[in-house]
């Protein structure tokens, strides 16, 4: 009784952990997205394509289907948003889709004066 109280516990903390390393892995590919198409001549799409490249080759294909890009002001300063929704991941990789969205920003680099 005991033991399987302990792997239930074991398999728990497990399964967090799990899905705490799912969500930093896609916010940072969200915030590298956000870089990628803030760069001076860099465009929204591509940013959406970095992000979903970083996004399949640590998680998989499965967890990179929706992703948008849009441009935004932060405080003033133009800004790229990169914003992932994908499942969170409740038993194993399984999980619910679109339950987990996450949003990375990056400065757009412009060669204004202002």
């Amino acid at each position: 009784m005991v033991s399987a109280m302990l792997l239930m516990l074991t398999v728990t903390v497990l399964q967090v952990g799990f899905a705490l390393y799912v969500r930093t892995t896609l916010l940072d590919a969200a915030g590298e997205g956000a870089r990628h198409a803030g760069l001076f001549g860099g465009g929204l799409e591509a940013g959406e394509e970095r992000a979903a490249v970083l996004i399949t080759a640590s998680l998989g294909s499965g967890y990179a289907t929706d992703i948008e890009a849009t441009t935004t002001a932060l405080d003033g300063a133009p800004v790229v948003a990169v914003t992932v929704s994908s499942p969170l991941p409740l038993l194993g990789l399984l999980g619910l889709p679109g339950t987990l969205e996450v949003t990375g920003h990056a400065p757009t680099e412009t060669l204004d004066a202002d």
